[in-house]
């Protein structure tokens, strides 16, 4: 492999050190002979971990864990929403499921066009016209049946406590309640069950620390432990899902009983790829987190980031230019690949990248970072990227050597504001492209009946140069979820950290002509050092905007790892 150096003088000019990676102390390490959890808040993290104390396996863990994130972190995921999961059995070779939410028959590419002219993304979030068909029911069901070693009934009982009995308000719910107006509204608030719940009678949210009981998710998690997860499906609470959306307030939607009763989650193939003897493996399209994550990767690999370090804006500038070109192939080619031509094949070929990599210089940006030409590559325009806050990640590892990385969202904080039985529904469809053709050329992420939005989702398994799982990890974030996990990869591999250590570090995120840096981090300290090196336009996202968890194995043990940014927490067996 050819490697090329930074010049030492040049090297050291740009080192910064002495800068903490965050203001927030990392959580004491947790390690375990035989299972553990992972997950963005203690409650859940408890009740993957209990499950699997009963015997449970990895799968059943991580059902459990989403359930009571479901409760807990309302803001984020649950069963209103969608998700991905990559699983490995005993170390073996990775499968994937796809629990990615649908749009109704009845979308068609001007789904979000208003009188021929684009939606707001804030006009479009609230309402019906943004909810998806849930996936994740379906996607805990077949990864249950695949992989479950306890009964379906028996991983709903740490969720339904935590609803029945109640559960504190955390600092991050109670940020997630307060954005909007002064007046502390949000999309949260746009129920009157949502306003019941989170908020005073005054409109304020509640306090941290304030105690929150749900009853209505306690008694629906009752009835679909009980009846099975096809009564999600059909029945009442499908009827609710629809009779929800059709009389939205605001862009109702003609989503029908048929379009949530024919849901289907997936198994897809997994993208896999090599880098630096490690095997890096990670979800499929509609995903574009695999293809992109390992494109970041490999397109370093002939970099010496090892020898730079991570407190050097040489590596950073590396990451960003690497970053903007793998980017730019996910905005034009990633996509429902049940829909469209999706290169998998050419945008992890390895030519294809060692192609793209050479565009990198060590002393100079790239002028405009514009999407290759994969083999197999359609004739597509590009979308653009959508915000995204409302997901979480959690990891689970079980005595058996199985190993879940599973990335769960309803997309923005609360989803459409919309709430049926005590859960959000999911404004995931606002994950498409509102422009659906450009020139001529359609673009890959069009709206259409049927489809699955793109997502930036990257839950992803690492072996090592020995064949044995190395590193499970993912993150939340939106479409800054690449850039942490690919940061964790190389903070694991190249940096030679620990899974703690890495998900520390702060965020650099470079989509296109912007790099964006974590406040309050070194990264920011390297701001002008950054711009000497051509990164004209330069701007900052606050700590809150990361969260990572994360569990490796370590000299025979697991160790598990969640971010000092978020409340999060990894528990072992």
């Amino acid at each position: 492999m050819i490697k090329r150096f930074i010049p030492a003088m040049a090297a050291a000019a740009l080192t910064v050190s002495g800068c903490a990676a965050t203001s927030a102390s990392p959580p004491t390490t947790t390690s375990s002979s035989t299972g553990m959890v992972s997950a963005a808040d203690p409650r859940a993290a408890e009740a993957g971990a209990e499950i699997l104390r009963r015997g449970g396996s990895a799968a059943d863990a991580a059902i459990a864990t989403l359930l009571a994130l479901n409760v807990v972190e309302p803001q984020s995921s649950g069963i209103g929403g969608g998700g991905f999961m990559v699983y490995s059995d005993r170390g073996g070779a990775p499968v994937t499921y796809d629990g990615r939410e649908t749009a109704p028959a009845a979308a068609d590419p001007n789904w979000f066009l208003k009188d021929g002219q684009p939606m707001t993304f804030e006009d479009a979030v609230p309402g019906g016209k943004s909810v998806g068909v849930p996936g994740n029911v379906r996607l805990m069901a077949m990864v249950h049946r695949q992989h479950g070693k306890l009964p379906w009934a028996s991983l709903f009982g740490p969720a339904i406590r935590l609803a029945r009995d109640g559960f504190a308000v955390t600092p991050r719910l109670h940020f997630a309640l307060a954005r909007g107006d002064d007046e502390g509204s949000s999309v949260a608030a746009s129920t009157a069950a949502a306003r019941a719940l989170y908020f005073k009678p005054d409109g304020h949210p509640l306090d941290v620390g304030t105690i929150v009981r749900n009853p209505a998710i306690a008694a629906f998690f009752e009835q679909l432990a009980q009846r099975g997860p096809d009564s999600f499906y059909v029945g009442p609470n499908a009827q609710a899902i629809v009779a929800t959306v059709n009389g939205a307030a605001h862009n109702p939607s003609p989503m029908t009983a048929g379009d949530v009763a024919t849901y289907d989650a997936k198994p897809r193939p997994a993208v896999c790829g090599n880098y630096r003897g490690y095997r890096i493996c990670g979800m499929g399209p509609a995903s574009s987190g695999g293809t992109t994550v390992f494109a970041i990767l490999k397109q370093l690999e002939r970099f010496d980031l090892s020898a730079l370090g991570p407190h050097n804006p040489a590596s950073w500038h590396l990451i960003a230019e690497s970053m903007r070109l793998a980017y730019a192939d996910r905005d034009r080619y990633l996509a429902d690949p049940d829909f469209v031509t999706v290169p998998v094949a050419g945008l992890i070929d390895p030519t294809y990248l060692a192609g793209r990599s050479a565009l990198i210089a060590v002393d100079r940006t790239i002028t405009s970072a514009t999407a290759g030409v994969p083999t197999g590559a359609p004739v597509v325009a590009v979308s653009r990227l959508a915000p995204e806050h409302g997901t979480s990640h959690f990891v689970a590892v079980d005595r058996w050597g199985n190993v879940a990385s599973e990335t769960s969202t309803i997309e923005s904080a609360f989803g459409s504001g919309l709430m049926v039985n005590g859960y959000f529904l999911n404004n995931e469809l606002t994950d498409f492209s509102f422009v659906p053709k450009i020139g001529d050329a359609w673009v890959a992420n069009r709206v259409e009946g049927g489809k699955r939005p793109r997502s930036s989702m990257s839950p992803t398994i690492v072996w090592g140069p020995d064949g044995k799982v190395r590193l499970v990890v993912g993150a939340a974030g939106g479409a800054t979820i690449i850039a942490q996990v690919a940061k964790a990869i190389i903070g694991v591999i190249d940096w030679k950290l620990s899974a703690q250590q890495t998900i520390a570090l702060p965020t650099l995120f470079a989509p296109g002509g912007t790099v964006y840096l974590e406040q309050g981090t070194f990264l920011e300290a390297m701001a002008p050092q950054l711009r000497a090196l051509g990164h004209a336009k330069i701007d900052y996202r606050p700590p809150m905007t990361f969260k990572g968890n994360a569990i490796e194995r370590v000299g025979g043990r697991w160790v598990g790892a969640a971010d000092p940014r978020s409340e999060g927490k990894a528990i072992g067996e």
